[in-house]
């Protein structure tokens, strides 16, 4: 569950960079295709008994993958986001990109696994070179073959 400071606007944004849509709204609460919930903050702050809720904390993230990561990074640019930073890859061969929601909460996004060993196995590297490339069993790689 994600405390947001405008329902409306957070809706907004999960539905256009993400397609999520809300399937249980309880005004003050709705959640989202996937099981992501928002709460207002107000509300919030009720539950909890305290007015001391800080945005920006830059000490969690809400993860997604995307199959065509290339394609969600284009569609991205249509957005104002701010980043937390550009698309990079990491040293299993995995490219991720960070971003901020509208209440400055880190979101995510990584290309799939299966999307990253199919990837270097179209490169021409083998079977063994992928598992030691992105430090996964042998099982794994060959079972993305043919995706």
């Amino acid at each position: 569950m994600l405390v947001v400071t405008d329902m409306d606007k957070s809706v907004d944004f999960y539905k256009k960079v993400f397609g999520l849509r809300v399937v249980m709204d309880f005004g003050a609460n709705k959640t989202l295709t996937g099981g992501l919930a928002l709460q207002t903050v107000e509300t919030y702050r009720e539950f909890i008994g305290t007015s001391e809720i800080a945005f920006g904390g830059n000490n969690f993230e809400i993860y997604f993958e995307e199959d065509d990561f290339d394609g969600f990074t284009s569609k991205l640019e249509d957005y104002d986001v701010e980043y937390v930073h550009p698309v990079k890859e990491h040293s299993w061969g995995q490219r991720v990109v960070r971003f901020y929601d509208p209440d400055k909460h880190i979101i995510e996004v990584g290309e799939n696994m299966k999307t990253v060993c199919k990837r270097f196995l179209d490169s021409g590297m083998t079977s063994e070179q992928v598992a030691e490339r992105m430090d996964v069993p042998l099982k794994f790689v060959d079972s993305c073959k043919g995706l």
